[in-house]
Parts: structure tokens; C-alpha cells; sequence
């Protein structure tokens, strides 16, 4: 699947894949979904200090990029879940080695839990 150019995107691969994820919680949010599917609600939890409007902002702008999918059930009450789509999942994989360069060079090697580029929850 490929999501569409943005208007004044440059070539550069990186630019393009920044556009994607900018933004200060897209990579806390593609992490949390890498867990599981999650409620909104479920989400906002799980992000101590986003606000419901940045949230929900990033969710539909990371949806229109093909990265997230968003499931409504037909059911009372409502129902919406998130989950990553299979680009959102290639796109933790590709961030996954990112993050081990941060882990690495800015938090001096401090253990902590991350996910692997296969997906698996990790410490290191």
C-alpha cells in the first residue's frame, strides 16, 4: 500500500517518511498500537499528557497516511478500535533501528523496554 504525495513533499525519502510521523506523539502512538488494537480511550491512557483533540487529530491524519486503521463495530454502545496497518507495521520496523541509535547515543545504553523490527517487546 502506498499513501499519496503530499502536496510539496520533497524527494527525499527521509523528508517524506518525517512527514509521516512528525509530530510529538505519532511515534508514541505507532509504538502503542504495535502492542495491540486500542479504544481511543485506551490510548489516551497510555500517553500520560496528550490532549483528546491531538490525539484524535493524529489518529485521522495517520489513517488518511495509511498507517493506522480504524475499525467501528456495529454496536451498542459504539465501538472504534485502532490498529496498525501493514505499512504502519513496516514503518515501526524501519523506526526500530532509530530507536536503538537514541537508546545508544542519548539515553547512554539505559535499559528499558522497546520493540524489536520483528515487533517483539524487548528490553535493551
Amino acid at each position: 500500500m502506498r499513501t499519496a504525495r503530499r502536496p510539496g513533499a520533497s524527494g527525499c525519502g527521509i523528508d517524506a517518511a518525517m512527514e509521516v510521523i512528525g509530530g510529538k506523539w505519532k511515534s508514541s502512538i505507532l509504538w502503542a498500537l504495535n502492542e495491540r488494537a486500542c479504544r481511543f480511550g485506551e490510548l489516551r491512557r497510555m500517553l500520560p499528557g496528550v490532549t483528546e483533540k491531538v490525539l484524535a487529530s493524529h489518529l485521522r491524519e495517520m489513517e488518511t497516511d495509511g498507517i493506522v486503521h480504524r475499525e467501528v463495530y456495529d454496536e451498542v454502545p459504539p465501538r472504534v478500535e485502532y490498529s496498525l496497518t501493514p505499512l504502519g507495521v513496516t514503518l515501526n520496523e524501519a523506526l526500530a533501528p532509530l530507536g536503538e541509535w537514541g537508546r545508544e547515543h542519548l539515553l547512554g545504553g539505559r535499559a528499558d523496554h522497546h520493540v524489536d523490527a520483528t515487533g517483539d517487546r524487548v528490553s535493551g
